[in-house]
């Protein structure tokens, strides 16, 4: 059944059910059910799997014939790490996706993560040992992430003495009260007691806040872009 080599295709590449329905702006859980349940599923969504993702071999895909994936490049997703040098690669690990607008910010998915329920696990062999994913909004670090793009981070638990200037952070900011969630380069700033947030972006200037405005950090160890082809 195609629906069988769909799952085939998703386990194969490391892509959660959920990231693969959004890339292809299908409901949530349209996909998960026609693959558990066997079912066939619609030309229109066959022919976006097949726009979306030209590694796959659209042959064996509708047939079971030939090899799963096409010789050519272009393979989403596509997996960008941030090693630092005293990183250790886990051989595999299953990182909770989670949505923030579930978790009502990353303080509260930071401190009582353990009592929430992601939306999916990600599992990519050789990694950096990461303790979350979440998607990435906003436009602050682009290009080289981009908003719906997924990044896997790991929680930084002592933030005053913890950190490697130049890197790339997920912070959770106080601003009046309220969080302000926002990924950043971290540099040192000359003002004591600040840092510098700097974007990947030109049009984003540089902004320095307090370290006490700081709620919850986290270092940015990977990213996850599905590449869609329109």
């Amino acid at each position: 059944m195609v629906s069988d080599r769909i799952r085939q295709y998703i386990e194969a590449k490391g892509i959660s059910y959920y990231a693969f329905e959004n890339s292809l702006g299908a409901s949530r859980g349209s996909v998960s059910k026609a693959v558990k349940d066997n079912k066939s599923m619609g030309s229109n969504v066959l022919e976006k799997i097949i726009a979306l993702y030209p590694d796959l071999n659209p042959t064996w895909l509708l047939t079971g014939q030939g090899e799963m994936l096409t010789s050519g490049e272009g393979t989403p997703p596509a997996v960008k790490t941030f090693r630092l040098k005293t990183d250790v690669s886990v051989l595999s690990q299953q990182i909770p996706l989670y949505e923030l607008e579930a978790s009502a910010g990353i303080v509260p998915l930071f401190v009582n993560n353990a009592s929430l329920q992601p939306v999916d696990h990600i599992s990519i062999p050789h990694l950096p040992k990461c303790d979350g994913a979440v998607y990435v909004t906003g436009d602050s670090m682009y290009p080289l992430l981009n908003s719906g793009d997924i990044i896997m981070y790991k929680i930084v638990n002592d933030i005053a003495n913890s950190i490697f200037w130049g890197e790339m952070y997920l912070l959770g900011i106080d601003m009046d009260g309220e969080e302000y969630i926002t990924v950043k380069y971290v540099q040192r700033s000359e003002r004591d007691g600040c840092i510098k947030l700097v974007s990947e972006n030109p049009h984003h200037q540089p902004k320095e806040i307090s370290m006490d405005k700081i709620r919850a950090m986290a270092l940015v160890k990977a990213s996850i872009r599905i590449n869609a082809m329109m």
